[in-house]
């Protein structure tokens, strides 16, 4: 199992794909935090200028300057507008990291289903094959009584009939194996056709469950811490929304060189510097968009109500998968003992039914009866211990992976 867990993790495209969407929120949070720092930026090149004779009194005239110059532009944290921002786009980071839990959880609670549920079916066909031979040697039994006339050919038939039936029962299982072996070769990332896995019946899986699983071992699975983390970044959004009603305040300045020819550019007399209202100190105060403004605080307020009951949401479906499971577990192990005892009364039941047929005392069609019930018996049992086992998975899966509260997952 553990192999197959590590061959998924490997190869699985799902999870590959959670991976890059966690890899693509955890860029963008990096460059909303950039938003702390000031922006520098350089560049040289010439420029063609027409200047204003009512600007600086002179006559109006056409120049070319050449200009290498340092731009520096930096967003002051007004109202939380820069914060609110960055708490929101990590708050995006981590429900994504959540997600990633969340999908990995899911692929490893499928190869473990399925696994099982091959081993369920390689239990199912290891009986059917115990029954083939019993049916081989009734048939050869049957057949020697027919050939000494102690026996009429009906029940040589009917030894056939139900070798024939078996035989195709069998079949049946086999093919729902190959579906299911078919399955687990794509969740490994492989191609089917060459995935093989070896026959091996199911051994029951027990586990001791603790009395009284605390909810709070819920806080560990990662569809609830993402949901948790989606609505802290609908939250912050909230913030973002209301800063829009109050001014912005960007600081830009230049410094460098310039100057009319490229050969005087480096010179000392050639330094100058820009500071001012157009290029830069702002202080932009918002006075009229037409409501623009008051719809987007509405629409993150109606997003944080959206996700704050997608959480509510999300944790009652998680307690329900739990108790669901719990109950699972229960009734099974009930019903797997009383199928157990279901099973001895009908081998009883076969072996006095054979008995009697040998002796005379009972025609063919008890042994066929009775056989068929042990067949069925056995079936039934093999199908609800890999019902048990595969209870066992999803309720460690609807935990979160265990009920060991030091194992609970850090988005």
């Amino acid at each position: 199992m553990d192999d197959l867990q590590a061959r998924a993790m490997a190869a699985n495209q799902g999870l590959k794909q959670a991976f890059a969407r966690l890899q693509e929120a955890r860029a963008y949070h990096q460059g909303t935090e950039a938003r702390r720092l000031p922006s520098v930026s350089t560049g040289i090149g010439p420029s063609r200028e027409l200047t204003s004779q009512s600007s600086n009194d002179v006559a109006q005239s056409a120049n070319t300057y050449w200009r290498a110059q340092l731009n520096v532009a930096y967003e002051a944290d007004l109202f939380g507008r820069v914060s609110d921002a960055i708490k929101a786009s990590a708050a995006d980071e981590q429900q994504s990291a959540a997600l990633y839990h969340s999908v990995l959880l899911a692929l490893q609670a499928d190869v473990a289903a399925n696994y099982y549920q091959l081993r369920t079916l390689d239990a199912q066909i290891s009986i059917y094959r115990d029954t083939l031979k019993l049916r081989e040697d009734a048939l050869a039994f049957a057949t020697k009584r027919k050939d000494s006339g102690q026996v009429s050919e009906m029940d040589w038939m009917r030894a056939q009939t139900e070798l024939a039936s078996t035989r195709a029962g069998e079949l049946a299982l086999v093919r729902a194996r190959a579906a299911r072996e078919h399955n687990l070769a794509v969740l490994l990332g492989q191609a089917p056709s060459a995935f093989d896995f070896p026959f091996m019946p199911v051994q029951p899986l027990t586990v001791e469950i603790p009395v009284g699983v605390p909810s709070a071992l819920l806080e560990r699975r990662p569809d609830v811490a993402a949901a948790e983390r989606a609505m802290a970044a609908a939250n912050a959004r909230i913030g973002v929304a209301k800063a829009a009603y109050f001014p912005s305040l960007t600081l830009t300045g230049t410094a460098g060189y310039e100057s009319n020819t490229l050969g005087e550019l480096f010179q000392g007399s050639s330094k100058a510097f820009l500071l001012g209202p157009l290029t830069g100190t702002v202080l932009n105060l918002p006075l009229f968009d037409g409501g623009k403004r008051d719809a987007d605080l509405a629409n993150a307020r109606a997003a944080y109500d959206e996700q704050a009951a997608t959480y509510q949401q999300t944790v009652l479906d998680a307690l329900r998968e739990v108790e669901d499971n719990l109950a699972n577990i229960r009734l099974l192990h009930q019903q797997v003992q009383a199928q157990t005892q279901a099973i001895e009364a009908a081998q009883g039941t076969s072996r006095i039914a054979q008995a009697q047929y040998q002796e005379g005392a009972s025609d063919y069609l008890n042994v066929i009866d009775a056989d068929r019930t042990t067949l069925q018996t056995k079936q039934a049992l093999a199908a609800l211990q890999g019902e048990q086992t595969i209870a066992t998975v999803r309720l460690i899966t609807a935990l979160g992976g265990g009920w060991a509260t030091s194992a609970a997952i850090e988005p």
